[in-house]
């Protein structure tokens, strides 16, 4: 009887453990995605700041900043 209560606990330790892993890369993949959110709209509104000319010089214009922002952070 004991040996049949020493795999269960085992299995339920493995589970538990597993549920932990889980739980902690999705708080992890969560912070990433927040941090890259943050840097994305620092980025738009850096370039937002930058008159015609400014944007122009740059090869882009005022429509394309988010396109830029989204490629320059996400790498997409």
């Amino acid at each position: 009887m004991n040996y049949v209560f020493a795999s269960t606990s085992g299995a339920l330790e493995a589970a538990i453990s597993s549920a932990a892993g889980k739980a902690v890369a999705m708080f992890s993949n969560a912070i990433e995605a927040a941090k890259l959110r943050s840097d994305y709209r620092k980025t738009v509104a850096e370039l937002s700041e930058l008159s015609n000319a400014d944007l122009a010089d740059l090869g882009m214009s005022r429509s394309g900043i988010h396109a830029v922002a989204y490629k320059a952070v996400y790498g997409i």
